[in-house]
């Protein structure tokens, strides 16, 4: 187990550095963004590739670790194509923080997020260290969970897309599809299908520790940079604030009357 964390480490380190590099380069820290769901692709590979062999769990998890994190970033890229500047969040702080942007960018951006990669990446670390039994109704439920969470990311996402790309929506608010039944569909889904890998890293010894991961991702969701800065951003908006009585905040559910 040690080693494949250390592994682990030396990887996200070392690949949040040349995001880093490139990120200065084009003076664009939103990369951090579409790098995130790659880092744990590589992640996942490189230790699968150095476990002491494969099995039908470490397949089916990295399978979906892939299709997840090759979503997500192609999403972001396409989603920042042609989008100019940074996203709002990199722009404040790079306004905020003065001249002691890069320090802390480096710190609190790239570090911190490699961090938090290593962490949210626990079932997968688990999972290629140790060998459990075969495949079982546990794994199955796992599976459930996570495909619940994954279509609730991409429709989510996908919708939004569509929505923002259209100049007539400019200043509205999406309230159809996924999003009348949530304000923050994609985030459930996010926060759903890491409980789903958690499921899955139970079937091997001490793959509790796994807990880690989805209960991480829900507090920074919930807690942090997800939710409460996407509040935030649109709280004095008229249209936004009826959304608001309306609408579920985080769990999909049927849209109250105004």
């Amino acid at each position: 187990m040690a080693n494949t964390m250390l592994i682990a480490a030396i990887v996200i380190f070392v690949y949040v550095n040349l995001v880093h590099l490139l990120a200065l380069l084009k003076k664009d820290n939103g990369l951090m963004d579409a790098a995130w769901g790659m880092g744990f692709i590589l992640v996942a590979l490189f230790t699968l590739g150095l476990a002491d062999g494969l099995d039908a769990r470490r397949i089916l998890l990295a399978a979906l670790v892939l299709l997840w994190g090759a979503r997500l970033s192609l999403h972001i890229l396409i989603r920042n194509a042609g989008r100019e500047g940074e996203d709002f969040r990199y722009r404040n702080w790079r306004e905020t923080w003065g001249r002691w942007f890069y320090v802390r960018s480096y710190f609190q951006i790239y570090l911190l997020q490699g961090a938090v990669m290593f962490l949210v990446c626990s079932p997968i670390l688990i999972v290629n260290a140790r060998r459990g039994g075969p495949l079982g109704a546990l794994d199955a439920l796992g599976v459930g969970v996570w495909m619940l969470g994954f279509l609730f990311e991409a429709v989510g996402d996908y919708q939004l897309l569509r929505f923002m790309k259209n100049p007539a929506n400019k200043g509205r608010v999406l309230r159809y599809g996924v999003w009348c039944l949530s304000r923050h569909p994609n985030y459930f889904g996010e926060a759903t299908l890491w409980w789903g890998c958690f499921l899955i890293a139970l079937n091997v010894p001490g793959g509790w520790w796994a807990l880690i991961s989805p209960v991480l991702i829900d507090f920074l969701l919930l807690r942090v940079s997800g939710i409460p800065m996407l509040e935030a951003k649109y709280k004095d908006r008229p249209e936004y604030q009826e959304y608001q009585r309306t609408t579920s905040v985080f769990f999909p559910w049927f849209p109250r009357r105004p």
